[in-house]
């Protein structure tokens, strides 16, 4: 059946659906979304998703557009419409429309809010089925492969802006490598985080580390779940950063984001990681993300 996306008060076919030419997310990035996934129905963290949502709203001053049973209910609407249970919802909200000016539209200029789904397979429930696939018509795309490369986005990476230029570039180049992600890396050769994920790893010391919250890294929201489960459990992750030459040296790494889910990496820059498998801390995260999904 054809798709049906909600732009801006209407329920449109997603072949008609569009935005005005001087949307400000046209013109200037001028916005923010989140990715939340749909999972046999149900919407996983939805409310660390739109808690991320209205922050990075607030921090970039854009007025919410719509209050958040509003914006559920649009949500359940297009799952009906769509007739999707597994699925990705993207919500993107931009400052509006205006003459172009780089300085803010008048008050009162109203936020634009486009939200479409996108079916997806089912989430796979075992950890080697993350590390299968390929590409056709071009390279294969290994999914346990990763680059380094330097990080050259701006500097509020916190804020889920829809300016993604620096993040497409690194995927590409990742892309033309054979890789599925490219890790970046500061000036001071610390790691960030991946193109769209969260990096996590095992040091040599067997210590579980992500990188501490900042301006340099979005908060993700399935690094903050997986951080609450492995709190639950008991379980150390330390979060501090780590230099590149200490990622080179990991037992194990792995890569999350609610597209990713749990992502071990087994080559970066061409070499081992480890001894080259699937790690038991990786498949334990793996674990309990799937625990929390089926639970809940």
């Amino acid at each position: 059946m054809p798709r049906t996306a909600y732009v801006n008060g209407r329920y449109l076919p997603h072949a008609q659906a569009s935005v005005h030419i001087e949307d400000r997310g046209y013109q200037f990035a001028d916005g923010v979304y989140e990715v939340v996934y749909l999972h046999e129905g149900r919407l996983v963290d939805c409310d660390l998703h739109l808690d991320r949502l209205a922050r990075s709203l607030g921090e970039l001053r854009i007025a919410e557009p719509l209050g958040r049973p509003a914006l559920l209910a649009i949500i359940g609407e297009l799952r009906a419409r769509n007739r999707l249970t597994t699925a990705l919802i993207y919500i993107q909200v931009t400052r509006g429309v205006a003459p172009r000016d780089h300085a803010f539209p008048p008050a009162g200029t109203r936020p634009a809010l486009v939200v479409t789904m996108r079916r997806m397979e089912r989430f796979p429930l075992d950890a080697p089925a993350q590390l299968e696939g390929g590409r056709a018509g071009g390279p294969a795309i290994r999914t346990g492969v990763a680059i380094t490369l330097a990080d050259q986005r701006w500097a509020r990476c916190d804020i889920k802006s829809i300016g993604l230029l620096p993040n497409v570039l690194a995927k590409q180049a990742a892309r033309e490598q054979g890789a599925t992600e490219a890790i970046m890396v500061d000036a001071q050769g610390m790691v960030t985080e991946g193109a769209s994920t969260s990096v996590w790893m095992v040091d040599e010391a067997g210590v579980l580390r992500t990188r501490a919250l900042s301006t340099s890294i979005l908060p993700g929201c399935t690094r903050a779940a997986l951080i609450d489960e492995l709190a639950a459990a008991g379980i150390v992750c330390e979060q501090r950063p780590f230099a590149l030459a200490e990622l080179r040296r990991a037992r194990e790494i792995f890569v999350t984001s609610a597209t990713s889910f749990v992502k071990p990496i087994l080559r970066l820059d061409g070499a081992a990681v480890g001894d080259g498998a699937v790690g038991p801390v990786a498949r334990r995260l793996f674990d309990m993300l799937i625990g929390r999904m089926v639970e809940a």
